[in-house]
């Protein structure tokens, strides 16, 4: 019976290795609080248990009481489902994508894509499809030529980039998404909440930098309603009038609506008068609901992600609109992302950038329970390109994130549609506590090093793109 496991609990003998090397399977439960039961043979911590693992070149993968493969409403009564789906989903193995029949590809639709692209011409779902799932070299060549010749035509030749500071309020979260190592709970020794004397601190802090914009994210805080984030944002102008607030994702915006009764378009304008100037288009992660149910259940849904950067366009507040890429997403499921966006933006003109932002895999739940590993150099630059193609003439800016791709991947992104770095960020916490390893601060003199390193031209820029300071390839900073 090759599919029933062996569980050799690591408390009952000095040799488990030795029993995993000739076949078992389950380690059992390791306990976090000592051993009553067999004292003399006390449980090894997990981390000693992943290290022996390691040594054999094997991993440790947590798992509920009950196996995966029984986690079904076939074997489990149904309130302890629900409790599963709410609070455990992520233990619930993968089965499918959500789509009954997978998407046929002809074998000449990524061609034919490239150069319907390239002329701007809106993509069907079979060849946005073909661009991502495309492995053909001659072919990747072919996207990465179009998306740097749509780049040239769109955003010319200068790389733009915007000095900024990155600052999470509070890292308190009550949504548990898979895929984020930031979020804590209330209790979690890693939990914190900004005093307004420290936030006051980072904005002057900012201000002495030379920054023209904050960001501003958070958690999604049980204690916060509507006006904890207007607080703020008034802080922040009280501090610095001048300084941009580049503010609150959908999600924190559909906490808000929840938390006061108000609609979207109603919220946007008390933040307006709070101090909000534009909004980050974050919390998409891939629009297509059959993912967002894998990776995080109790996020706001498609439908209500695009009402919400809707009400934000129809307010006259710009944002960006980001993907997050390279986890268990199908090609197919970034097609319809895709979409989404297109006519989205072309409906309402309201984005100023695109930003796709691969996933970070170290310290998360998603990459610990699915194996998921980094996204190579390679994929990440074709999605790149993908990503230009799909978008075709109706978003001028593609932005590339270095704090997910390392700023060398970032600088060879320049040829594969890129036109902006994104910014300085000072400090950036969201994809550091998920493991990346790129760093949290560049200066304007790096950013401009990496632009004339790929031959164009630098310029720092304000947050709506507007031109403060230009940097020729001539110049030596």
């Amino acid at each position: 019976m090759p599919e029933v496991g062996i569980q050799v609990p690591p408390n009952l003998s000095d040799w488990w290795i030795e029993l995993v090397r000739a076949g078992a399977t389950d380690l059992g439960g390791l306990s976090a609080n000592g051993d009553h039961i067999s004292p003399e043979h006390p449980f090894p911590s997990p981390s000693e248990v992943r290290k022996r693992l390691r040594a054999d070149g094997l991993a440790l993968s947590e798992r509920l009481c009950v196996y995966a493969d029984y986690i079904d409403p076939e074997w489990i009564a149904r309130p302890v489902m629900d409790v599963i789906k709410t609070q455990y989903w992520s233990f619930i193995p993968r089965r499918g994508s959500g789509r009954r029949v997978n998407l046929q590809v002809a074998d000449d639709a990524a061609p034919r894509a490239v150069r319907r692209a390239r002329d701007g011409e809106a993509l069907t779902a079979e060849e946005l499809t073909a661009l991502f799932a495309e492995t053909r070299p001659s072919v990747i060549e072919d996207m990465r030529c179009a998306a740097d010749e749509l780049r040239s035509e769109l955003a010319g030749d200068t790389v733009t980039f915007v000095v900024n500071r990155n600052i999470n309020v509070s890292n308190i979260c009550t949504v548990g998404c898979a895929f984020c190592g930031f979020g804590q709970s209330r209790r979690s020794p890693d939990a914190y909440e900004h005093s307004e004397e420290e936030f006051r601190r980072r904005i002057q802090e900012a201000v002495d930098f030379g920054a023209t914009e904050i960001c501003m994210q958070s958690g999604i805080h049980p204690d916060w309603g509507l006006s904890e984030y207007e607080k703020w944002l008034r802080i922040a102008k009280d501090e610095a009038p001048h300084i941009h607030m580049h503010a609150y994702s959908p999600m924190e915006v559909a906490h808000m609506c929840d938390v006061s009764g108000l609609s979207p378009r109603a919220v946007f304008d008390r933040l307006r008068e709070a101090g909000l100037g534009s909004t980050p288009g974050t919390a998409a992660e891939v629009l297509h609901d059959g993912v967002r149910e894998r990776i995080s259940p109790n996020k706001l849904p498609v439908a209500r992600w695009v009402e919400i950067i809707e009400a934000s366009h129809a307010e006259g507040i710009r944002s960006t609109v980001t993907v997050m890429f390279g986890h268990v997403e199908e090609p197919w499921e970034l097609a319809e992302h895709m979409r989404v966006v297109r006519e989205l933006q072309e409906r309402t003109g309201g984005f100023t950038e695109f930003v796709p932002l691969s996933f970070i895999p170290f310290h998360t739940l998603l990459g610990r329970t699915h194996g998921v590993e980094e996204i190579t150099r390679e994929e990440n630059l074709k999605h790149t390109a993908a990503f230009r193609l799909a978008l075709g003439k109706t978003v001028r800016n593609l932005q590339a994130s270095w704090v997910k791709m390392g700023l060398d991947a970032a600088t060879e992104s320049l040829s594969w549609g890129v036109n902006d770095l994104g910014g300085t960020l000072m400090e950036e916490s969201i994809s550091r506590m998920a493991g990346s390893y790129h760093g949290v601060k560049l200066t304007p003199d790096e950013l401009v090093a990496a632009a004339h390193r790929a031959g164009r031209p630098a310029a720092e820029r304000t947050t709506l793109y507007e031109i403060r300071r230009s940097y020729p390839v001539s110049v030596v900073v």
